[in-house]
């Protein structure tokens, strides 16, 4: 993962800290984002138009949604 790598997500969150236990378990550099839940950021929703849920990876301009598909992609990168 060469690329910038953004994680929009809340730190109360399992969903989110489960991803960021595995960026940290693989050594990847990842700028957090912290989302207010009940008033959620544009790019949210830009991201995740459908469902407005966190946690979100953005990999190179991709956005990936869902912790479990996150830590699949994360594993397989």
């Amino acid at each position: 993962m060469a690329d910038e790598v953004k994680l929009h997500g809340n730190g109360l969150s399992p969903f989110s800290c489960r991803v960021v236990w595995a960026l940290k378990l693989k050594g990847i550099p990842y700028e957090f984002v912290q989302e207010n839940l009940p008033h959620k950021s544009a790019l949210l929703l830009h991201y995740n138009p459908v469902y407005e849920t966190i946690p979100v990876l953005v990999h190179a301009g991709n956005p990936i949604c869902d912790s479990m598909i996150i830590l699949h992609y994360i594993d397989q990168t």
